[in-house]
């Protein structure tokens, strides 16, 4: 988080610039032989399946489209990366948890988010989307446990909590950060998002920013 009201306003006109420039999709993979050039840091985005994903994207760059939003299941089924020219890329992981998918394609699915999470030396941080009516599940406790293990930077982003009292969010947020502070690999800040209301929006763009701009250090 910013530690001065001066590095806030930075971070935010860095923001500002940043997302005002174009966002498009580069390609989707379906093995690491396809993954593209690493010479941008990335920002991968998981979460399980219908957690919000392809919404919170889509209200990060501010469009519609960029990401294709459904209400079934393991729509996503290749990583796809999105291009923002000459400062990131915002990568889509298939999303885990689905229940009507086989289970060859689970495998393959979930091999190829583990290698590209272990072996990508430009990506800067995983977002892990929990949705915030239900708080973490075994799966992302799995994912969690990998990350551990493998050093891979990861942030809780709590997603659709326009469907929450403020009560329950403060207690939901509360709950998540507890269990954030078991993992070694996981940020202390946790993120409030709703892409419906716009909520989180701004904050989780600064933290986009300042991770696009530890490219020439990180």
């Amino acid at each position: 988080m910013p530690e001065t009201e001066q590095d806030l306003e930075r971070l935010t006109r860095e923001a500002a610039r940043l997302f005002a420039g174009p966002c498009d999709f580069e390609r989707g993979v379906v093995s690491m032989e396809g993954l593209p050039k690493p010479d941008l840091p990335e920002i991968a985005f998981a979460g399980r399946s219908n957690v919000g994903k392809s919404s919170l994207l889509n209200a990060l760059v501010g469009q519609t489209h960029l990401a294709r939003t459904s209400n079934t299941p393991g729509r996503t089924r290749e990583i796809n990366f999105f291009r923002m020219p000459d400062a990131l890329r915002l990568v889509d992981l298939p999303g885990y948890g689905y229940a009507a998918v086989p289970k060859s394609v689970v495998k393959n699915w979930t091999r190829l988010i583990f290698d590209y999470l272990q072996g990508r030396v430009v990506l800067r941080r995983l977002l892990l989307l929990i949705d915030s009516r239900h708080g973490v599940k075994p799966g992302d406790r799995e994912l969690m446990a990998v990350l551990d293990k493998s050093a891979v930077s990861y942030q809780a982003v709590l997603t659709k909590t326009d469907k929450l009292t403020a009560p329950a969010l403060e207690a939901r947020l509360a709950e998540v950060e507890a269990e954030m502070a078991k993992h070694p690999a996981a940020h202390p800040d946790i993120i409030a998002t709703s892409s419906r209301k716009r909520d989180g929006i701004d904050a989780l763009r600064r933290v986009l920013a300042a991770l696009a701009n530890e490219r020439e250090t990180g």
